[in-house]
């Protein structure tokens, strides 16, 4: 069934109809800017009573807006009951442990068995409609074969505010990762790569934009011009004889492959990634056989969403989750340990709690 939103334009409105709609709808509407325009250029917006098609078209205080909202059509995507992991859930969002292997979102060459065809399963009719779909939200994305923490939206008005944050870069996300090598500020080939720097406390910054590799589309790259701009900061946790290194990252930014693109220009590149890895492999002479062969058989990225912190989208409530890490991680962290004579001194201000068992 059809619903009307109905409203008048505020004081001092902004100076085109679609910003100004963004500003002065009800937030019990639901509508988020970019589901505003579609429905202005769907002819779904009047003003004063007439159907106003441009985006751009002026507006005054006072003017009488009235949006025609069709009822959420189910999503063309098929409900899977695939078990999740539940951090979190309430009216607006959810928050769950994505296990590695799982796609996001149905895609070409992955149409099915996704994390969003399990949430349609597991949401049902608590779905709002999210685009105007009865669907979930995706607001920020990991990569197939990473393990870890993901909020979705259930609601417009989640997706929206949610979308915000991550795009102001105010959620608070930490990954742990296991790198080649140790870096370290002492190392002056770290320090004399392109976008390296040094901050205090142990934390080294890359900044580097990220674009599309120019001859794999399937790949991103480091770009001396345009791309997107990225900064990833992280901290040494652990150091495996040299040969590796638990680390702790966290994201200024968050771009398509991020993390290991940035560990493999700082020529630290993660363990097991089959794309940007390359083919280092840890010395067996310096680890032990045993570790060495863990580490060169390892199936995936080594790298775990292992915190995450926003604000609630509606209640305004700070939030803030973590993942324990998975056994395979788990497992690989403890044959390096073995292989390097045991456990080594966290570096000054690593944040503990997360990172295993210390």
């Amino acid at each position: 069934m059809e619903r009307l939103v109905t409203f008048t334009i505020g004081a001092d409105p902004p100076p085109r109809l679609d910003r100004a709609l963004a500003r002065d709808v009800p937030e019990s509407a639901e509508l988020s800017r970019s589901r505003l325009a579609r429905l202005i250029g769907a002819g779904a917006v009047c003003v004063n009573g007439a159907p106003q098609t441009d985006l751009r078209a002026a507006v005054a205080e006072g003017d009488a807006i009235e949006i025609a909202l069709a009822a959420p059509q189910d999503s063309p995507i098929a409900p899977e009951a695939i078990p999740l992991v539940i951090l979190h859930e309430d009216d607006d969002l959810i928050v769950v442990d994505k296990p590695a292997g799982m796609v996001v979102h149905p895609a070409p060459g992955s149409p099915a068995g996704t994390l969003v065809n399990a949430l349609i399963a597991h949401c049902g009719p608590g779905l709002s409609g999210v685009g105007g779909e009865r669907r979930p939200g995706i607001v920020h994305r990991i990569d197939k074969d990473t393990s870890g923490l993901l909020v979705v939206a259930k609601t417009d008005r989640a997706h929206h505010a949610l979308a915000a944050q991550f795009a102001a870069h105010s959620a608070e996300r930490h990954y742990v990762a296991l790198c080649h090598g140790l870096p370290s500020a002492a190392d002056p080939r770290l320090g004399g790569i392109a976008g390296v720097a040094f901050e205090p406390g142990g934390v080294i910054r890359i900044s580097g934009n990220l674009a599309r590799h120019p001859h794999d589309r399937q790949r991103q790259s480091v770009v001396r011009s345009g791309g997107r701009h990225a900064v990833t900061r992280l901290r040494v946790v652990e150091g495996f004889a040299d040969q590796a290194a638990l680390i702790d990252c966290w994201l200024e930014t968050g771009r398509t492959h991020q993390i290991r693109v940035h560990l493999a220009h700082a020529g630290h590149g993660l363990l097991g990634d089959p794309v940007y890895g390359g083919k280092r492999r840890l010395s067996a002479r310096a680890l032990g056989a045993p570790a060495a062969e863990a580490a060169a058989a390892f199936p995936r990225q080594a790298l775990h969403a292992a915190t995450l912190g926003f604000t609630h989208p509606v209640t305004g409530a700070p939030l803030s989750f973590s993942a324990p890490l998975p056994p395979d991680m788990e497992a690989l962290i403890q044959a390096l340990r073995a292989g390097s004579g045991g456990l080594r001194p966290r570096p000054f201000g690593t944040p503990p709690g997360y990172l295993g068992q210390r």
